[in-house]
């Protein structure tokens, strides 16, 4: 789905080949400062390469309109971006800005509880501790049903139990839906027992590692 082709950015990436298949989980783990949140954003076209290319479907990321390829790829900061006052409003924010159709009070509240946070939609957003409002983030998110999600940290505010907990409902929704997920994280143990393949980012090299090797 992804290629990087001789793709660079400044002196923080240095990408001679990498492939992100389609439909697959993969996570991108190493020391801070080595350009795993710069990848996502070369992805999602937040960003574009000193050099080089990267594709999406065999097309350049720069030829794609931007609300196009959002609407397709949809990313998740690791620290969560609030919108408006309400959590109804944080959950229809992402189907705004990509002009689909909003979700159904029952979407939004099953959407919710699928990532076991228990608040009514007009509570307000600001209110919600740290952990509660990457829930949040990930259920605005999957209530894109996007071809591809990238998540950076996406639970990294949560205690060890309840992040397992969240990252195996959001990959099981994933897998179920055929949608092609990248994910940065912290956490080894995470990363090896979500992603069908790991890639491990040290300064400019890259090395991907499948976990059935």
């Amino acid at each position: 789905m992804f290629i990087f082709q001789q793709a660079a950015y400044k002196d923080i990436l240095n990408i001679d080949e990498l492939h992100i298949n389609e439909k697959s989980i993969t996570a991108l783990i190493g020391e801070s400062g080595t350009g795993k949140s710069t990848l996502l954003k070369l992805m999602n076209h937040m960003i574009s390469p000193t050099k080089g290319e990267i594709l999406y479907k065999k097309t350049p990321v720069q030829q794609i309109d931007t609300i196009t390829l959002r609407r397709n790829v949809a990313m998740l900061s690791q620290t969560p971006v609030l919108f408006g006052e309400s959590v109804q409003d944080n959950l229809e924010a992402g189907l705004l800005f990509s002009e689909k159709p909003l979700p159904s009070t029952q979407d939004m509240t099953e959407a919710m509880n699928h990532y076991y946070l228990e608040k009514n939609l007009e509570d307000k957003a600001e209110k919600l501790s740290g952990g509660e409002q990457q829930r949040l983030a990930l259920a605005r998110i999957t209530l894109l049903h996007s071809e591809a999600f990238l998540l950076d940290e996406p639970t990294s505010a949560l205690d060890e139990d309840l992040e397992h907990d969240v990252m195996k409902q959001f990959i099981t929704y994933a897998k179920n839906n055929e949608k092609t997920v990248v994910f940065v994280t912290h956490s080894r143990s995470i990363a090896e027992k979500f992603a069908d393949t790991i890639i491990d980012i040290t300064p400019f090299s890259k090395k991907g590692r499948d976990d059935t090797e």
